[in-house]
């Protein structure tokens, strides 16, 4: 598997590849989903936490930068995780913008919708077996 080139960012890879990058120390898993999300649908165990946007009103969060540049502090490349592979996209042009090496998680962490609208069932992060826990 390797990653697909992208515009503004240093590419797109599979849920399974990013996982991998993790487990070997090449990267940090960063979920840029809100605080909610991750408290009612779930989380990765040991992913930072850094929220493109937040609640109330979907507001960008004022400490994106300085999370993602702490986040990045040991030169490890940037894994950007969201709902369904979007914010992570703009997550991620913004970290390089801030001269990090960010990729975005492809389906993010709960997949596209299936014919009956439901995520899940077609690709993201839990869909493909990988670590996650819920409250």
């Amino acid at each position: 598997m390797q990653p697909r080139p992208a515009t503004g960012y240093a590419g797109d890879v599979s849920a399974p590849l990013a996982w991998q990058w993790v487990q070997a120390g090449e990267a940090v898993l960063v979920d840029v989903r809100t605080d909610a999300e991750r408290a009612w649908v779930g989380f990765v165990p040991g992913a930072l936490n850094a929220a493109w946007k937040q609640w109330p009103g979907m507001q960008a969060n004022p400490n994106f930068d300085a999370e993602v540049q702490q986040a990045a502090a040991h030169g490890q490349k940037l894994l950007m995780l969201c709902r369904s592979g979007v914010r992570s996209v703009a997550a991620a042009q913004r970290a390089t913008e801030l001269g990090l090496t960010a990729y975005n998680i492809l389906e993010g962490f709960e997949g596209d919708p299936d014919a009956n609208g439901q995520r899940g069932h077609l690709g993201g992060w839990r869909f493909h077996g990988l670590p996650w826990r819920q409250n």
